[in-house]
């Protein structure tokens, strides 16, 4: 089966283009700017306090595969001096829904998944894995 072949009903297939928008959209700081967005436009430097532990250059990378992807929209302020603001797009408005059901799954399951993580670190702890 190609990429361009649909998967059988019921069954999930994630190919390198899936992957590849997965990995730039829901990394690890793309959902922060990304719930931040979704409230309000904001400025660089305003995201970068929002968002505890984010580093300058981080949120540089992370904003520019962002727009560069569609998600995020960048708008140049003629202010003085000169100001950049970033704002969600439209299909970027589009991932809100999904994530919301991603992090209601985590928030049920959270006890579950705690537990789990206690039980390999037990098993694995004096195996040397």
């Amino acid at each position: 089966m190609d990429d361009t072949t649909a998967a059988p009903h019921g069954t999930l297939r994630i190919d390198p283009s899936h992957r590849d928008v997965l990995d730039q959209v829901l990394d690890k700081w793309s959902v922060s700017i990304l719930d931040q967005l979704c409230e309000q436009p904001c400025r660089f430097n305003a995201l970068r306090r929002a968002i505890p532990g984010v580093t300058q250059k981080s949120l540089t990378a992370t904003l520019r595969r962002l727009e560069r992807n569609g998600i995020v929209e960048r708008r140049v302020i003629a202010d003085r001096p000169v100001a950049v603001e970033y704002r969600i797009s439209p299909l970027g408005k589009t991932l809100r829904e999904p994530v919301d059901v991603v992090l209601a799954w985590v928030t049920t399951h959270q006890s579950r998944i705690d537990r789990a993580r206690r039980e390999f670190d037990d098993a694995t702890e004096g195996s040397g894995t």
